[in-house]
């Protein structure tokens, strides 16, 4: 029988968790929690538990439609409520009754659709601020581009 492999290089992740390398890559600068081992060539390894992290963000933006910042919250409430991603052991007592504090900071995590709804907007605004400087260092390029273009034909 095999055995499971401890860790698993970015392409193997990729493919077992059905996301593409870029994106994965992407999420490891937007979510701070995502910080995967290197091996002694410098590569990404992912282990189970940066598995359980990644399938839970992609479950936060895909299928529950959260932003990136409204992701980021989440999970950070999460982690800090349970110690875990989503789909771990909830904080209980010796009884099985959810511990105070971890119900509190449950109710502060929970994100609420107009909370959502500012972060699409503010997610929006620098998303068009962030085309606006593109677009002004295209133009600046092509500018460029042509005056070189203009003193090569002379």
């Amino acid at each position: 029988m095999a055995k499971e492999k401890l860790y698993y290089k970015i392409g193997e992740a990729c493919k077992v968790l059905d996301i593409q390398p870029y994106v994965l890559r992407y999420w490891e600068t937007e979510f701070s929690v995502l910080s995967p081992s290197k091996s002694k060539s410098g590569q990404r390894v992912y282990s189970d538990t940066d598995f359980a992290l990644i399938r839970r963000i992609k479950e936060l933006l895909y299928e529950e439609g959260f932003t990136i910042a409204g992701a980021k919250k989440k999970l950070e409430g999460e982690i800090a409520a349970r110690g875990a991603p989503k789909g771990s052991e909830q904080a209980a007592d010796s009884d099985g009754q959810e511990i105070p504090e971890a119900a509190e900071a449950k109710a502060r995590t929970a994100t609420s659709a107009k909370e959502r709804a500012s972060d699409d907007g503010e997610a929006l605004k620098a998303a068009a601020k962030q085309i606006d400087r593109l677009r002004s260092g295209a133009e600046k390029a092509l500018s460029e581009a042509r005056e070189l273009l203009e003193l090569l034909s002379s």
